[in-house]
């Protein structure tokens, strides 16, 4: 019976595995190990967990305000971990197998309007380096729907001002992206100035002050600043510049699968809740303008 040591030692193997075989990000390495410390808290014994306990720390963590969504991503690492387990160490059985999360209720992303996009991000063409470098990476994020990670990881090789980008997204899958009008000129803006920030030798094409590859949560900063200086009353995050590409481009174009492609979704079920986005945009004008749907 292997026990609780042996048990974190098992751990760190597998992530060890998960780090440089499947390349999965940093982040999504630190959840896998929260949500394996968890088990090893609960149980002495890998081997000899029954689906019963399983389903009793589930239902631990679930009263202790776990929502669904992170039951799920739970459960999920820890069946993997015996996949693992029972691939690499003998184990007999998987107890994961089987149990599932409660279902949530799933939030329809936030998008701003195209009107509350545009005052976003129209002007700001003059002003310090880093302010230059802002205006670049939010019109990328808007224009390419690009997520954070992926506009991060971005190097000054990619030449995104040349009117396309390959990113590396999730599942390590490559997409390349157009990169609109307004973009490709505030990246040329940005790229004239950006030997005056950025260190001697670095790659990047986005810095931060100290002229080092810029971090995901200070291109969050800086987006919330930004924001707050044009007025707006939402708390705009670098997702929600996606959601918006994703939402806009859907309203003009109507075309799903060419939207689940330039977002890189595996499956079209994740970019389908843009549909729902969509219909409430109409439904609104519907209300509005209807003389059946006005109120009295």
């Amino acid at each position: 019976m292997r026990s609780r040591s042996n048990g974190a030692a098992l751990s760190a193997e597998y992530l060890d595995a998960l780090r440089h075989q499947r390349r999965l990000s940093p982040a999504t390495l630190r959840n896998y190990a929260r949500a394996i410390g968890l088990l090893l808290k609960e149980t002495s014994s890998l081997e000899s967990l029954e689906p019963a306990d399983a389903r009793r720390y589930i239902a631990r963590l679930h009263a202790k305000g776990a929502s669904p969504r992170t039951l799920a991503l739970t459960l999920s690492a820890w069946r993997g971990f015996y996949r693992w387990l029972a691939r690499h160490h003998g184990f007999a059985a998987n107890p994961v197998l089987g149990i599932r999360a409660p279902k949530a209720a799933r939030p329809l992303p936030k998008a701003l309007s195209v009107e509350a996009a545009q005052r976003l991000l129209d002007g700001e063409f003059e002003g310090s380096p880093l302010n230059l470098q802002d205006a670049a990476m939010f019109e990328l994020l808007y224009s390419s729907g690009l997520r954070v990670g992926e506009l991060v990881a971005l190097d000054l090789a990619d030449q995104p001002s040349q009117g396309e980008v390959t990113v590396t997204g999730k599942g390590s899958k490559t997409r390349t992206v157009p990169v609109g009008a307004k973009a490709r000129a505030a990246l040329e803006r940005w790229l004239l100035v950006r030997t005056e920030v950025c260190t001697t030798g670095e790659t990047a094409l986005f810095v931060g002050a100290r002229g080092r590859r810029i971090t995901p949560s200070r291109v969050w900063q800086r987006l919330g600043a930004w924001a707050r200086r044009r007025g707006l009353a939402e708390h705009v995050h670098p997702h929600m510049l996606r959601h918006s590409f994703a939402s806009h481009m859907l309203q003009s174009s109507q075309d799903l699968r060419a939207v689940q492609e330039l977002l890189g979704h595996a499956s079209i079920s994740t970019t389908q809740v843009y549909t729902h986005l969509d219909f409430q945009a109409l439904a609104k004008v519907y209300d509005a303008a209807h003389p059946r749907a006005k109120k009295k």
